[in-house]
């Protein structure tokens, strides 16, 4: 086999070049991108943060990017579908590796976090973080704000994270309050997907709940959310117990009734239009896995989140 190589998350001589590890080995980073904190020439950076202190229910979410790497194996050198593309051929990606956090000193957790993803930004590069419970995406947004000011907030999940919070809590289930309060996200072009819970507020945010997800198709899902979100800069945020437990069943806090992996991830291959400067696949919890179907819908989704990126960076945009 001249032509095969292995362990190419340390070998690969290109940020573009494809991987020919076999599936079942060699050194597992996302989609088997190069290990490297070098931000140099980087299109866009895969970051993982291992971070489950926040969890109101089920901890283990900072096992998920472990899983999510390990699923994404699964993901050969052949041109990925639905994009039709190798997505590393013109769009150059690296595996930033973890974020450091001390276990024992909480408080530090999100200076930590916004100050890592403040450097990656620095560079131009897009980011794509892996959680990690969702309190993780509270320090992620202000560092994509700080750069790109208020953005529209594209969330899927079963909850609306609005819960109480006094401005020092970390909790997963009150960022979204808090980013709305303090004018990170833009509450009237952001909108949640797949909601079947009840919180105390809705901060002006648009909801499709879980019944409405259920009664329309992925274009029309897909529809609702370009139009309400327009052209205005987006985070995309993807909690992974928005899909129904019998296709996720490894997370935290499942909340039946959700969609299937199909439909959403049909839902995201028509968000091409959407202006997405940073994006996150969190609440991956492996422990409550089976057979890997968590990790693997996370990994999907996190593919996908990398596909409209190289679909973007195709058209020059």
């Amino acid at each position: 086999m001249p032509d095969k190589s292995i362990d190419h998350a340390f070998t690969a001589r290109s940020l573009t070049s494809a991987a020919t590890d076999p599936t079942h080995a060699g050194a597992l980073s996302f989609m088997r991108r190069r290990y490297s904190k070098s931000l140099e020439g980087v299109d866009a950076v895969v970051w993982g943060i291992p971070f489950d202190a926040a969890v109101s229910n089920r901890p283990g979410a900072r096992f998920g990017p472990q899983a999510i790497r390990r699923a994404s194996a699964i993901f050969d050198n052949d041109p990925q579908y639905p994009f039709q593309r190798d997505l590393f051929e013109a769009m150059a990606v690296i595996d930033y590796g973890d974020c450091l956090l001390d276990y024992g000193n909480h408080q530090e957790t999100p200076a930590a976090i916004e100050r890592e993803a403040t450097t990656i930004l620095a560079s131009g590069a897009f980011l794509l973080s892996l959680g990690g419970d969702h309190y993780v995406t509270w320090p992620l947004l202000k560092a994509h704000a700080a750069r790109h000011g208020p953005l529209a907030l594209v969330q899927f999940d079963a909850h609306q994270d609005t819960w109480y919070d006094d401005g020092k809590r970390i909790d997963h289930g009150s960022f979204v309050g808090r980013a709305a309060r303090d004018g990170t996200i833009d509450t009237s072009r952001s909108i949640q997907v797949g909601i079947r819970t009840h919180a105390p507020e809705d901060c002006g945010i648009r909801m499709l709940y879980g019944h409405e997800v259920e009664d329309l198709s992925a274009a029309e899902i897909a529809r609702t959310i370009l139009e309400h979100v327009g052209d205005a800069p987006c985070y995309l945020t993807f909690d992974i117990d928005c899909f129904d437990p019998a296709y996720a069943p490894g997370t935290g806090t499942p909340v039946a009734g959700g969609p299937s992996t199909a439909k959403i991830l049909s839902v995201l291959q028509k968000l091409g239009a959407l202006d997405i400067r940073g994006a996150d696949v969190v609440e991956v919890a492996p422990a409550y896995d089976h057979a890997d179907i968590t990790a693997i819908a996370g990994a999907s989704v996190a593919m996908y989140m990398l596909g409209l990126r190289a679909e973007r960076l195709a058209r020059g945009r």
